[in-house]
C-alpha cells in the first residue's frame, strides 16, 4: 500500500485582483526555487496581484509612501532559529504592464521579477546598499535563468 506523500512545509496562496490573467503557476515555482534556496523549513507565502491604486494605499498606510510602487513586501515572522517564515509579497500588475514597455522586454517576466524581489527580501535579502544590491541582483538573475529569462537591470 503507498503512504500519502509528507505534509508540505511550503504554503504558497496567490490571490490575482489584478482584471489582467496571469500565470500564477509561474510565481509558485519561482517561490519555491527561493524558499528551496533559503535556510527555512517551515514557510507560509502569500502573493497578491494588483494595480496600481491598490498599492498606492497599502504603500501609504504601512511605509508611508504617497505613491504607487512595484512590490512590497511584509515579512509577519522570520525566525531563523527555527527556521519559520510567513509573510506576503503585494505586486501591482500596473506597473509592469508600464515598465514591461519602458524596458521592453515582456510584462510576464516585468511581473515575475517583481514576485521574485519581494520573495527574496522576505527571506532576507535587502538592496539599501550597493553590495547587497548586487547580492539582490544575482540572486535576481539566478532565478530568472532558471526559467531561460535574461534579467532586465533597471536604475
Amino acid at each position: 500500500m503507498r503512504q500519502p506523500p509528507e505534509p508540505s512545509n511550503l504554503r504558497i496562496e496567490i490571490a490575482n485582483e489584478h482584471s489582467r490573467q496571469v500565470d500564477g503557476e509561474l510565481f509558485r515555482q519561482a517561490i519555491e526555487k527561493i524558499i528551496d534556496d533559503s535556510e527555512f523549513d517551515d514557510v507560509s507565502v502569500s502573493l497578491a496581484i494588483v494595480d496600481d491604486p491598490t498599492i498606492a494605499i497599502i504603500n501609504k498606510k504601512y511605509l508611508d509612501h504617497d505613491y504607487p510602487t512595484d512590490v512590497l513586501s511584509f515579512p509577519l515572522e522570520r525566525d531563523f532559529e527555527s527556521k519559520t517564515l510567513a509573510g506576503e509579497v503585494i505586486v501591482s500588475a500596473d506597473t509592469a504592464l508600464e515598465n514591461a514597455a519602458e524596458y521592453d522586454w515582456p510584462f510576464e517576466h516585468e511581473l515575475l521579477l517583481y514576485v521574485v524581489h519581494g520573495t527574496l527580501h522576505l527571506v532576507g535579502f535587502d538592496d539599501k546598499t550597493d553590495e547587497k544590491r548586487q547580492e539582490m541582483r544575482a540572486a535576481e538573475t539566478k532565478i530568472l535563468a532558471e526559467f531561460s529569462i535574461e534579467h532586465r537591470f533597471q536604475p
